[in-house]
């Protein structure tokens, strides 16, 4: 099984084991786990054959997006990442188009519960959790629908340390952590109903919401107010092989490695330097997977640097003006062929190069999950949205931004109450782009312990100015604000270590000068540990360049943050450039010495669903001039399970290859928002 038996944040708990089979085969998985994960740890990660070409699929975005993980199950083609997994359940590969199953015995004797609240929080994420306690705290009724069996969102698959504000979004702790603070927050709330394992499917003219309640039961909410906090949906990239099972978004890697705690992949490859691409680098270093490198078009990381610095010195290279070619393998990914690119962003082939992976994964950008908002204004509804469904941002942003968006619905259901500008302000400052870099700064080594800190970029973040028992750290700069760089300003450290084991971007260690040649350094450490006090280890810089080999003197965990303090012996000179211990071997990001130079970007696919690729609609638009999005329709482009969600993101890049100024283009009818509900459901309330 490709199970996560060993993670160095994570308590790994067994549940209860459900015997299910698959093509016939007997399997086993967990219990109320999604099928896909199920699968994954059974080392299956084909799960349909398309019926255009018997091309694989797998899964894209593992969040109930896209259509690309349905298998059939009992007979019923289902989407295996929200669905779950049941003892005795008969699961099969989907070939091509299934049939409609058959039943004799539905009865139509409706019977549909119908729930009154003043406020419908659509998705139970960061965002919507604090706009939900802002409102129950104001006295309104609240009505959380959430599609997972687990509240927090997004929060359940971060296992870093967040940014931001310790005052105001909890900087300094883990994202699954703060999803457990919040959720205790709103149980303890009694005027705040959580439908889990539900879905809204539809919200109608009469201020009523159709929710599939508990993946069985259709039933209606009656609100008055609408909260949609429905996060996003990944994008996809066109190049050839971006079908290929293997190929999927970062978000759902972190799904199966961090929430389902299943091995995914021996090898990972990411293309995006934002931080959610630099934070799966990490995830996949935690789970003893290799991450063989991160990729990036432009020419600068797009994340936050500490972020960067912290996964280069891990031994995860970032190459940056760089794309991908294509993607090969036979029925799942095997390699990935990448190459520099020039001034005008187009691949130069004489650099490229083929590396070895079983996943690529994409993280180029999010989409925000915003139609059921837009259909409410229409429908003149009180209605706000928020979190990344609103604006795509950090969640320490989401956060705060749903405090706001729950004052502002709170206003509009008719609360006396102002929202202080100072709010405003913060979100603002959490949602902040990476600032100003500034250099190093020459640290002298005293007798005694000091902290150095390689936080040099402008970014929201100051948990280690809160945790110093001495308040010997403080933000310095001209913003005065949480933008602002730390430094060491009171010369009292004690050699607590919290300003080490806090720090979301491992940047902080201390230092202390033994005699003229040795030095001791404290350095944080997140992940496995694979060697002991009398060992060996390399050490590296602030961008990842080997200084030394240390010898490690004693470890020590500080359990509030689950981050291991490792003491070293080092030379003076190197002791305050430090700040990583290399974790991966460079056997790991070494390219093949053979590249495969195929390059072929009319093969690649634009709408998975339909499997349409670039040429084939290049073309079309040349040949009958088409301007209008819909006539694109006749290529089936667009009318897939998906409604368009992934494809559309694409086309205006498909237009301007074609020759054509997407400014000029007639947007696509945006299909009706539709979620799958049985039919049973909806005719037969008691079934």
């Amino acid at each position: 099984m490709n199970r996560i038996d060993k993670h160095p944040v994570l308590e790994v708990k067994t549940g209860r084991e459900a015997a299910f089979v698959f093509d016939g085969m007997n399997l086993t998985g967990i219990e109320n786990e999604p099928v896909s994960s199920a699968l994954f740890a059974n080392g299956i990660k084909k799960f349909s054959i398309h019926t255009k070409d018997d091309a694989p699929q797998g899964i894209f975005c593992a969040n109930g997006q896209c259509s690309q993980c349905t298998v059939i199950i009992d007979g019923m083609p289902l989407k295996s990442c929200v669905t779950p997994l049941k003892e005795g359940m008969d699961i099969r590969t989907l070939h091509h188009i299934p049939e409609l199953p058959h039943d004799d015995d539905a009865q139509f004797d409706q019977n549909i519960e119908e729930l009154k609240t003043d406020a419908l929080v659509i998705g139970g994420g960061p965002s919507g959790l604090t706009s939900a306690l802002e409102l129950a705290n104001l006295g309104l009724r609240v009505v959380i629908v959430e599609d997972k069996d687990r509240l927090g969102g997004k929060l359940l698959l971060q296992t870093h340390k967040f940014f931001g504000s310790q005052e105001d979004s909890y900087a300094g702790t883990r994202g699954y952590e703060i999803a457990e603070i919040l959720e205790k927050e709103i149980r303890e709330k009694n005027n705040v109903t959580v439908l889990y394992e539900s879905s809204v499917v539809g919200i109608f003219k009469d201020k009523k919401a159709g929710v599939y309640k508990n993946n069985g039961k259709y039933s209606l909410i009656d609100f008055e107010g609408l909260v949609v906090s429905s996060g996003a949906r990944e994008k996809s990239l066109v190049f050839p092989g971006n079908d290929l099972p293997g190929v999927y978004g970062a978000g759902a890697f972190q799904t199966l490695v961090n929430r389902d705690l299943v091995k995914s992949s021996d090898k990972v490859f990411i293309v995006g330097s934002g931080n959610v691409g630099l934070i799966a680098a990490y995830h996949a270093l935690q789970a003893g997977i290799g991450a063989v490198g991160i990729i990036d078009i432009m020419d600068k990381v797009s994340g936050y640097k500490v972020h960067a610095d912290k996964i280069k010195r891990m031994g995860v290279p970032i190459h940056l003006k760089t794309t991908v070619l294509a993607a090969y393998g036979h029925g799942k990914l095997e390699k990935v062929t990448v190459a520099q690119v020039d001034e005008k962003w187009n691949p130069i082939l004489s650099t490229a190069k083929t590396y070895q992976t079983d996943t690529l994964l994409i993280a180029a950008g999010l989409t925000p999950v915003d139609e059921f908002y837009d259909q409410a204004v229409d429908f003149g509804f009180k209605a706000v949205k928020t979190g990344d469904a609103d604006e795509i941002a950090e969640a320490s942003s989401a956060m705060f931004g749903g405090r706001i968006a729950g004052l502002k619905m709170a206003k509009m259901l008719g609360k006396d109450i102002e929202i202080d500008p100072a709010f405003y302000e913060k979100a603002d400052i959490l949602k902040s782009k990476p600032g100003k870099v500034f250099n190093e700064e020459n640290i002298e080594l005293k007798s005694e312990f000091i902290p150095i800190l390689k936080c040099i970029e402008e970014i929201p973040c100051n948990p280690c100015t809160t945790v110093c028992p001495k308040n010997c750290i403080s933000l310095e700069g001209e913003l005065k604000n949480i933008l602002d760089i730390p430094k060491y300003t009171v010369d009292a450290c004690i050699n607590c270590g919290l300003c080490v084991a806090v720090c979301p971007g491992l940047a902080v260690s201390l230092a202390r000068k033994i005699d003229d040649n040795t030095a001791e350094v404290i350095l944080p450490h997140e992940y496995i540990l694979d060697f002991v006090p009398g060992d060996t280890i390399e050490l590296t810089d602030i961008d990842g360049n080997f200084l030394e080999k240390a010898e490690v003197l004693h470890i020590r965990l500080v359990k509030k943050y689950r981050t291991h303090l490792v003491t070293v012996k080092m030379s003076v000179k190197n002791a305050a450039k430090a700040i990583g211990i290399r974790m991966q071997d460079r056997s790991v990001t070494e390219p093949f010495h053979e590249t495969i130079h195929t390059y072929l970007p009319d093969d690649a696919i634009v709408c998975r669903c339909e499997r349409v690729n670039v040429k084939e609609v290049v073309d079309f638009i040349k040949e009958f001039r088409v301007r209008d999005v819909n006539q694109l329709k006749q290529i089936r482009v667009g009318m897939g399970a998906c409604g368009s969600k992934t494809c559309s993101v694409l086309l205006p890049g498909i237009f301007r290859q074609a020759g054509v100024d997407f400014s000029e283009v007639s947007r696509g009818t945006v299909r009706p928002v539709e979620v799958e509900v049985p039919m049973n459901a909806l005719i037969d309330g008691e079934k």
